[in-house]
């Protein structure tokens, strides 16, 4: 497994290296958003850990640029823990945020648990569920489709959506929902879970009423 770290900052990716060559990974290093995006289009990795603040090319931007070509799984690194960042980020595709100062352990759990959920395997059969009279999602092909059109999801969306779609029906506590999508102990906030919710919640449209708000303890996918 190759891991890019990128961050302007020499002392950051030297603790991330040290920490990710200790589990095992690959890595290698990029010092601004401009360096990165060239380099993941020369080369293939299995996950990018990206800072936001950087000179001549920003996070957010670089990852955009990234997103135009590759798929391929982020963690983002930011100073700052404002919902705007964490709504910026996840909108742009990225798996997950971490704000600084952070544990290096934590960060490679998170890194762990995103690899081993991104290399999961496709059932062997075509499974399809349908919601109301035009939403298809079609969980074998990783996509949804409302009204024959394509609906453009964050990889955790799909992952959330995915999960609550097959346990529609069913009251989804918030830590079940965080222990099965995100796949690691959470130790931080819990409001990672409410902005994806309100992301994919506008993704859907006319659909989003069939994820309902179970205060004081999660959601629930409603069957039709």
């Amino acid at each position: 497994m190759r891991l890019l770290v990128v961050d302007d900052e020499a002392r950051i990716r030297d603790l991330i290296r040290k920490y990710a060559v200790f589990e095992g990974y690959e890595v290698e290093e990029a010092s601004d958003g401009m360096v990165a995006v060239e380099m993941c289009r020369k080369h293939s990795y299995d996950l990018i850990i990206l800072d936001i603040m950087m000179p001549e090319l920003d996070g957010f931007s670089a990852c955009r640029e990234i997103r135009k070509f590759s798929q391929t799984p982020v963690v983002m690194l930011s100073a700052r823990g404002e919902e705007y960042d964490r709504i910026h980020g996840f909108e742009l595709g990225v798996d997950d945020y971490v704000v600084k100062p952070f544990s290096p352990r934590e960060l490679m759990m998170r890194v762990g648990a995103i690899l081993k959920r991104s290399g999961t395997g496709t059932a062997a059969t075509h499974e399809e569920i349908h919601v109301g009279q035009d939403m298809v999602i079609d969980l074998t092909g990783r996509r949804v489709l409302i009204g024959g059109q394509p609906v453009e999801l964050s990889p955790k969306e799909y992952d959330l959506l995915f999960y609550m779609a097959k346990n529609r029906g069913i009251a989804l506590t918030r830590e079940k929902l965080i222990s099965e999508v995100w796949g690691y102990d959470f130790f931080g906030d819990d409001r990672t879970l409410d902005t994806h919710i309100k992301l994919l919640r506008k993704s859907l449209g006319a659909y989003a009423d069939h994820i309902t708000t179970l205060r004081g303890v999660g959601y629930r996918f409603e069957k039709d």
